[in-house]
Formats: structure tokens, C-alpha cells, sequence
């Protein structure tokens, strides 16, 4: 049985523009970002810092955009936000023009932005016959994909859903054209350490539970953290996370005092903590990321990595090694 086209399926035939050709703006758009530099990066931190800002981690402690109830959640209208986050970062980052209709203007070209957390894009009656930047990421695999589709009918699902828009069909995601296609997201650190330790976060967020003094205990997570995950790049956002805190990475020049009894040293990207970290065999710090380290005083006949620090040989501390207070390294 022949399906007949409906009112909608009709309006938009009448209202959707015909590409000139097939389809030399598309490939305009494509060969305009293809020449842009460091483009997988660029767009992964678009992502990344999209993401981070409607978790909000500073003030709300929360790190998971896939909680669905109870406290740590992100509501629905935030999801809905993030898609217009990402439009927004994104243009500020490739320095795109405002289209008209469309979002952006490209090389010339209307190009409207469609992000999803989910595995297909909800694409209204006017951005149809349009050329979409069609961008995916999914936190919790750690990936993402941007591309591009000029968004005819003939590419989405036959039925528009309650909001009147539609998917794009099976057939249409063999026609994307790919910018990215296996963008691997910058990582969010305490979301995989939720997968692969949760019993260490846990132990991270309970640190505070007997903290009497004034604020929420900002301080005993943030100690927690570096000297729970010694060896560990733990970037800024992670921090001010844990902390949640307006100064969060003083909490880090604080916990270097505080777990220097211990042993442990916390290294930054200020000299000469990335030159101790590279000795030691640890991540090397940029800046906004900090990794910590417990360490022993070797003696002459030890062949670890090592470093020297006031004339002391330093090695990173093993079962059986004596504790030492650590050097103050302010950086």
C-alpha cells in the first residue's frame, strides 16, 4: 500500500530549499573545517567544557550528565540547555558567523547545530532541506562525532515525533559526512573513576562526613584525593568538583601542607615540578592539573627513578620503605 504524503510531509516540500547542486555547500563547509588546525582537539574541549558547565561542578558537586533521579541529577531542561551550550562554545571556538536562518554562517554557507547525548538528532521542519552540523558525544564512553547532512526528507525517519521533529533515518546516516568520526572526549575524571573504583570515590566523598569546622569540608575531600590516587593527572575541574568551592585549587596549595607529614609532594606545572615528575617516571603537569606522589629517601645503592630535591635523593615510596616528611615544594 502506497502511503500517502501528509499536510506536514507537503508544507515542508513547499518550504524546504533546493541545494544548487549536489553538493557544493556541503563540501564547502567540509573542506572549511578540515582546514582548520588541531580540529579533533578543538572540538573534543567543546565538549568537554560544554559538558562541564551544565554540571556545574563547583557549586553542585556533581560530575554524571546520565544520573536519572535522586540527588547528582541533571534535569531535563539543563540536557536541553547543553544543546545550546554546545552551539554556543562552538561558535566562540571556530570564530563562526550567525546565520540566518541557520545558526552559523560557514564559508558562506547556513549551517544550523544539532547536538545529541543520545544516538540520534531531532531535527525541526524549518532546519529541513538545511545543511546541519550534526555533533554527538557520549561522556560515558568517552567519545564523540561531529558531522555533516544536508537534512531532506528523503534522509529522516518518516514520522515526526510530538514536538514535530525528526530523526534521521538509517539510510540518512550513511549519508553524513563525517568530519570526525571516532573523537575520543577529553576525560572526565571522576566519572571513570566511578567505573573503575567506585569504592575510592566513595572513600573521596565521605572524607568531609566528621568535618566539624566552618564551609562543607572542601578541604578533607580534596586531601583525600591526592593522597587516595598518588600518580594520578587530576585537572582542575576534578578539583574544584571535589572541592566544591569558589578557590578550589587553594584547597590544592593547602593539601600540600597538609599531607606533607605523610610524605607526599603535590607537583603543578610551575618549574621545577614538571622537571620532578618527568625524574620520578609521573604524568607531567600542564597547567590546571596537578598529580601527587609519596615519596622515600633512597639510599646510594637503590636503582629506582629518582630526583633530587635539596640535595636529597628522592624515590616514589613502596611497602616496606620508612615515612618521611616531604620537601615543601611550592609551585
Amino acid at each position: 500500500m502506497i502511503q500517502e504524503p501528509s499536510l506536514f510531509d507537503i508544507e515542508l516540500t513547499l518550504s524546504t530549499p533546493s541545494p544548487s547542486q549536489e553538493d557544493a555547500e556541503l563540501e564547502a563547509v567540509y573542506t572549511w573545517f578540515l582546514a582548520q588546525k588541531n580540529l579533533t582537539d578543538r572540538f573534543g574541549q567543546v565538549f568537554r567544557k560544554s559538558i562541564d558547565e551544565v554540571l556545574d561542578g563547583q557549586r553542585t558537586g556533581r560530575y554524571d550528565l546520565y544520573i536519572a533521579k535522586g540527588e547528582g541529577r541533571v534535569e531535563k531542561t539543563e540536557k536541553t540547555y547543553l544543546g545550546t551550550k554546545v552551539e554556543i562554545v562552538a561558535r566562540a571556538e571556530f570564530e563562526l558567523g550567525y546565520g540566518s536562518p541557520m545558526d552559523y554562517i560557514i564559508d558562506g554557507v547556513n549551517v544550523d547545530a544539532k547536538f545529541t547525548m543520545g544516538s540520534n538528532w531531532a531535527i525541526p521542519k524549518e532546519a529541513v532541506g538545511h545543511i546541519c552540523l550534526l555533533m554527538q558525544a557520549n561522556d560515558q564512553k568517552g567519545i564523540f562525532q561531529v558531522g555533516l547532512l544536508r537534512t531532506t526528507l528523503e534522509v529522516l525517519n518518516l514520522g515526526p515525533n510530538g514536538d514535530g521533529k525528526r530523526g534521521v533515518s538509517a539510510a540518512g546516516r550513511k549519508k553524513i559526512r563525517w568530519i570526525i568520526s571516532d573523537g575520543k572526549l577529553p576525560k572526565n575524571f571522576l566519572l571513570t573513576l566511578k567505573k573503575d573504583s567506585p569504592q575510592k570515590l566513595s572513600t573521596i566523598w565521605h572524607a568531609s562526613d566528621d568535618y566539624k569546622g566552618s564551609g562543607n569540608g572542601g578541604q578533607a575531600r580534596v586531601n583525600k584525593l591526592f593522597s587516595l590516587l598518588p600518580g594520578e593527572l587530576i585537572d582542575r575541574t576534578t578539583v574544584v568538583t571535589v572541592a566544591k568551592q569558589h578557590d578550589g585549587p587553594k584547597r590544592v596549595r593547602d593539601a600540600r601542607k597538609h599531607l606533607r607529614s605523610d610524605g607526599f609532594i603535590i607537583l603543578g606545572h610551575l618549574k621545577p615540578a614538571p622537571q620532578i615528575a618527568e625524574d620520578l617516571g609521573l604524568p607531567v603537569p600542564s597547567k590546571g592539573s596537578w598529580v601527587s606522589a609519596k615519596l622515600a629517601i633512597l639510599q646510594i645503592d637503590d636503582d629506582r627513578r629518582s630526583t633530587i630535591i635539596d640535595g636529597v635523593r628522592y624515590g616514589l615510596w613502596r611497602e616496606g620503605d620508612l615515612d618521611v616528611e616531604a620537601p615543601l615544594i611550592e609551585t
